[in-house]
């Protein structure tokens, strides 16, 4: 079964005129990739049309891809150009995040530890506070704890140093404490 096959391999094969081993790599990132466009669009829509666009461009670019990085690092890279393209054609509000499956993501991520109900509540606030965050920042942190890059694969996809990755994430958290910090503060407020 493809599946068990790496990015690599998937790739090779698609080069090759295999088609369902390039639907395989679509099948492995697409969740990734529609979360990310989510953190930049803002809504479910917009960050459908941004994953479409990514995968099209990254199937028309496939031969291009020099494997000195991961193939998600190169795709995630063209996640952010996209993005930011859609996002100055459309000059979109970044004020909210309002998806299901990014409650579904950051469900995922906060682990299985402790009941559904207290993790549920975690992902809530944790989503509602990255939402609150620059599309910049909120990259970052996605790229980071959920996508599991490194701070050179952060640097290649953004197109800056690692150093500069090291430093914007280490902002990107400030501020992402901040926004918890507020929500939460409000949330305490409301139940007394």
């Amino acid at each position: 079964m493809q599946s068990k096959l790496s990015d690599i391999e998937l790739i090779e094969a698609s080069l090759g005129g295999n088609q369902s081993a390039y639907a395989d790599l679509v099948r492995r990132h697409q969740r990734f990739v529609f979360t990310l466009a989510l953190r930049f669009a803002k809504n479910r829509e917009d960050a459908e049309e941004i994953a479409q666009d990514c995968f099209i461009k990254a199937h028309r670019s496939l031969a291009s891809f020099q494997k000195q990085s991961k193939f998600s690092t190169w795709l995630y890279s063209i996640v952010y150009t996209t993005s930011m393209t859609f996002l100055r054609k459309k000059k979109l509000p970044t004020d909210y995040i309002d998806d299901e499956n990014t409650y579904i993501q950051l469900q995922n991520y906060a682990g299985s530890s402790g009941n559904l109900a207290e993790n549920r509540s975690r992902s809530y606030y944790l989503n509602e506070a990255i939402g609150e965050l620059q599309p910049d920042d909120a990259s970052i942190i996605t790229l980071f704890y959920m996508g599991e890059q490194s701070l050179d694969e952060i640097g290649k996809v953004l197109g800056i140093e690692s150093n500069t990755v090291k430093v914007k994430l280490f902002r990107a958290r400030q501020r992402l404490k901040e926004k918890l910090e507020k929500n939460l503060k409000s949330e305490v407020r409301e139940l007394i």
